[in-house]
């Protein structure tokens, strides 16, 4: 029985690597960025903001307290919401090669994704959930609804 697709139009074809359907390189800058350095970089991120909660309580971030873990809380959505917002990276993405970069009507773009997909991504990542939930672009639901992917510099 003969196939009706045409060549190179499967689902193989569809997804080859992470990125692809976005029209993202395989590798190098652009590419779909690891697991590995994401979640670095997001402790990075997370031990800046619970020394800014720190500094704000003046307690020490090891002591446990629920009032510097509420501010760490905080002090992690700001730095998030506004760094993504504005310049595409954390600090912890910067440190680790990382950009975050708009996707729209699937398209990637490099400029800035902008404070309100910065926010929207940023809550979500707080609920920690969305961000644990990615499709096979490696985009959790967090980037999903910010229109956003992370990519390596």
């Amino acid at each position: 029985m003969a196939s009706s697709a045409q060549p190179g139009t499967g689902p193989t074809e569809e997804f080859r690597f992470p990125g692809n359907r976005l029209g993202l390189p395989e590798e190098g800058s652009g590419s779909v960025a690891g697991w590995g350095r994401r979640i670095v970089a997001l402790f990075v991120d997370w031990f800046i903001a619970g020394l800014i909660a720190s500094a704000l309580t003046q307690k020490p971030m090891w002591g446990g307290s629920s009032n510097t873990s509420s501010w760490q809380l905080v002090a992690f959505f700001a730095m998030t919401a506004i760094l993504t917002g504005l310049v595409g990276s954390t600090i912890g993405h910067r440190l680790l090669g990382l950009r975050v970069i708009p996707v729209r009507g699937g398209t990637t773009y490099t400029a800035q994704p902008g404070l309100l997909a910065g926010a929207i991504r940023a809550l979500l990542i707080c609920l920690v959930i969305p961000a644990v939930v990615f499709d096979r672009d490696h985009r959790g639901l967090h980037d999903l609804a910010a229109k956003t992917i992370v990519v390596r510099r």
